[in-house]
């Protein structure tokens, strides 16, 4: 498994990335996370829609909710075939029970605290924590990376026009 540093900091301390460093352009990676209601799903579940994969270290964190709650915002104003997948190294239990208290209702919360299997495909598993760095990838429709954020302070929240608008062009 290949380790990379000094590409993310959490409050100016250095941490170790595991996995690859993809870029836009390569073949999205698959995964398999569980949902709020503990069913496994693949990238395959979401094939020919657009995605932008928005990956948070803890929704119980100021900026990781404030993020969560601005892209379920912004969701709502997406097709159908379009999504926000906001992922995290929560269990499943607890982001249900934060989703019901914030009122999230269109961006869809998936774990991977079961076997990281996320984090180490797209590269953003913090091994010092076994926490998600945060970062955002879009996923064109052909399944490929059309956009690739990783915040280099996990404390700062993504480029949203950035993400929202390479959402859009990958939608087509």
């Amino acid at each position: 498994m290949s380790e990379r540093t000094g590409l993310v900091t959490i409050h100016g301390n250095p941490l170790t990335l595991l996995g690859p460093a993809l870029t836009v352009g390569d073949k999205a990676p698959d995964f398999t996370l569980l949902t709020n209601d503990l069913a496994p799903v693949t990238l395959a579940d979401y094939a020919g829609m657009a995605l932008a994969l928005v990956c948070v270290p803890s929704l119980d964190t100021p900026v990781c909710d404030m993020e969560t709650r601005r892209f379920n915002t912004e969701a709502a104003a997406l097709a159908p075939d379009v999504k926000i997948l906001t992922i995290s190294m929560d269990l499943p239990f607890a982001q249900k029970r934060w989703c019901g208290a914030a009122g999230i209702d269109k961006v869809q919360t998936l774990s991977d605290h079961k076997d990281a299997s996320f984090g180490l495909a797209y590269g953003v598993l913090i091994k010092e924590l076994r926490l998600l760095a945060r970062s955002v990838f879009v996923v064109d429709r052909a399944g490929k990376l059309a956009y690739v954020e990783l915040v280099p302070e996990v404390t700062q929240e993504p480029s949203y026009g950035s993400v929202l608008a390479a959402l859009a062009k990958a939608a087509g």
